[in-house]
């Protein structure tokens, strides 16, 4: 593993590059296998919201697989009537003759098969393909988008291990909290826009004049929508991230991000109205948008203030040089100047050194 204080040429660094972009390749491909094996598994998790807004409209009768299934379940009404018909005809005492009651009862068995040959619920909730080969594309495009996110964390995890050692042990500690957090709340993002913001744009999309066009979906645009939505979503939840972020780098403070709420609310409530849905909907997005917000900066505060309590235990700390000077063989004296018999000026702490200069650069001239 290459440290912080490692020295490495131009060929080092691109055949450590070379190596972690073959691990995370090979990560990809296992990830891809994975879920093209269970591309039906995957092909009906992502088409449940569409499933569900579509079975709303057809049970009602609208699009062409609504009116489809208003026409089916009248003939399966009406075959039932003419099944009860027949049957109260061909039974004696019926006043049929009887040539006409066998010639009748020969005619049920079929009836019956043609009434069970008749959908009994309604069809047609999947996206529709078009074009020549699409049912391939579709489920390659829709196995892509799973394995990306399925290997994510082992491709975040090479791209750590690249940049991490060009940080100082310091820069490290701040970093690697923020960078850990990247695949965790991506995930969360993508669970928030799967359950509540891609069934309220399917909702909004699907209803939005639909009485005037024959709304079929087709399935490359609704995987590609879908995919683009659930990314954003995990991308917008990245904010605790960019929080921190400028505030461990000095950029912005606690107390400004307090100060613009206001500006931080409008923020959230216009990404949430770019987003597709209803007034509703976008309520249910800003809310928790903004929680984010105010959960970072209240983690940003935190981190703060435990660095200023590190810093003033560090300032009000017994300096080493006071500790060396007051050990036996120091020669008794409290000062480390330079020539100073107990303490050689090569001694101090580089630490000390900078304290020393900020305080009085004549204390070890």
């Amino acid at each position: 593993m290459i440290r912080h204080e490692d020295r490495l040429s131009l060929v080092d660094h691109l055949d450590e590059l070379r190596t972690r972009l073959i691990v995370a390749g090979l990560a990809f491909v296992v990830a891809f296998g994975l879920c093209f094996w269970q591309n039906g598994t995957l092909l009906h998790v992502i088409n449940t919201p569409l499933e569900q807004q579509t079975r709303t409209q057809v049970q009602r009768g609208e699009g062409p697989n609504g009116k489809t299934w208003m026409v089916e379940r009248g003939v399966h009404r009406v075959a039932h009537e003419t099944e009860t018909i027949v049957k109260i005809l061909s039974e004696p005492g019926s006043g049929v003759s009887p040539t006409t009651r066998a010639q009748l009862a020969a005619q049920i068995p079929a009836l019956k098969a043609s009434v069970a040959g008749i959908p009994s619920r309604p069809e047609g909730y999947n996206p529709t393909t078009i074009g020549f080969g699409e049912p391939f594309t579709a489920t390659i495009t829709v196995t892509l988008y799973f394995a990306l996110l399925l290997s994510l964390p082992v491709l975040l995890f090479e791209l750590y291990g690249f940049i991490l050692p060009a940080f100082s042990p310091s820069e490290r500690r701040v970093a690697m909290p923020l960078l850990a957090a990247v695949p965790f709340l991506f995930v969360v993002g993508v669970a928030f826009g799967y359950f509540v913001v891609l069934p309220a744009a399917v909702h909004f999309f699907q209803n939005f004049n639909s009485g005037e066009f024959n709304v079929l979906v087709q399935g490359s645009s609704y995987y590609k929508f879908a995919a683009m939505m659930l990314i954003a979503m995990g991308l917008i939840f990245q904010v605790p991230v960019a929080v921190l972020g400028v505030t461990q780098a000095g950029i912005l403070t606690p107390r400004q991000l307090r100060k613009g709420r206001r500006y931080a609310l409008v923020f959230c409530a216009l990404v949430a109205a770019i987003l597709p849905g209803d007034v509703t909907t976008m309520v249910l997005e800003t809310v928790p948008l903004y929680l984010l917000y105010e959960l970072s900066v209240a983690l940003a505060a935190l981190l703060a203030r435990r660095r200023a309590v590190r810093e003033r235990q560090a300032a009000t700390a017994t300096p080493a040089f006071a500790v060396a000077a007051a050990a036996p063989g120091s020669g008794g004296t409290s000062s480390p100047a330079a020539g100073t018999p107990g303490v050689a000026p090569e001694r101090i702490d580089p630490q000390v050194r900078e304290m020393l200069d900020h305080i009085d650069p004549d204390l070890h001239n």
